[in-house]
């Protein structure tokens, strides 16, 4: 099983995909959690991709094509992926990824939010510094500043301050409209309404699921 989660910076794709990976045991590739651990571990890819990060930009695809690329194992199966593809030119690439590992995408959906929405969850955003646990100071606070999970410091990332939330989510709307039109002409593509509570996105992505379980 193939599984894409398409959407905004904001929209869910994070949360959801941590939701379903777990659920359905499909091993969650998500491209921003792989480049922000290359980042931190100071590694060629992330000495490479922390000039694109930090100012919002996308990185380039042939890094991302790559990495991911590197990640599928037809012996696995059930992957979800979270931020790839991002535009035409890495959905094309992926399509080429899984007839060499003699895969097929069984889902394509995209999370719909407005910029408005998006962007007021992007700036509200914090995430523990050592963990990763993600937090938003309206509706999931940190405790004084500390991570609940494990104690390290929960702080606003550099690509969610508002200049650079600004411009991701313009960079993402230019960019991936050719994308979602290359798969709204796919059988596989849904939407679902991401500006529900996270339960309630997660209730209608686990009915899409089970429609493919229970078809297979």
């Amino acid at each position: 099983m193939i599984v894409v989660l398409l959407g905004a910076p904001g929209s869910g794709k994070g949360t959801q995909a941590k939701f379903l990976s777990a659920k359905y045991g499909l091993v969650h590739l998500a491209t921003g959690d792989i480049f922000r651990s290359e980042i931190a571990e100071k590694t060629p890819l992330g000495i490479k991709a922390q000039a694109y990060v930090k100012t919002g930009k996308l990185v380039p695809d042939d890094l991302v094509t790559e990495m991911v690329a590197a990640r599928f194992n037809s012996n696995e199966g059930r992957y979800l992926l979270d931020g790839f593809p991002r535009n035409l030119a890495q959905a094309q690439s992926l399509s080429s990824i899984l007839v060499h590992e003699n895969l097929s995408i069984d889902l394509v959906v995209l999370l719909k939010i407005s910029q408005e929405l998006a962007l007021e969850r992007i700036i509200s955003r914090r995430v523990c510094s050592q963990c990763g646990e993600v937090y938003n100071i309206q509706t999931k606070p940190a405790l004084n500043g500390k991570c609940r999970t494990c104690g390290g410091d929960v702080v606003l990332r550099e690509d969610d301050f508002e200049a650079t939330a600004r411009k991701r989510l313009m960079v993402f709307e230019d960019i991936t409209r050719p994308m979602i039109a290359y798969y709204q002409s796919e059988s596989v593509f849904r939407e679902v309404d991401a500006s529900r509570k996270p339960e309630d996105v997660n209730a209608a992505l686990s009915m899409l699921i089970d429609s493919i379980f229970a078809k297979s």
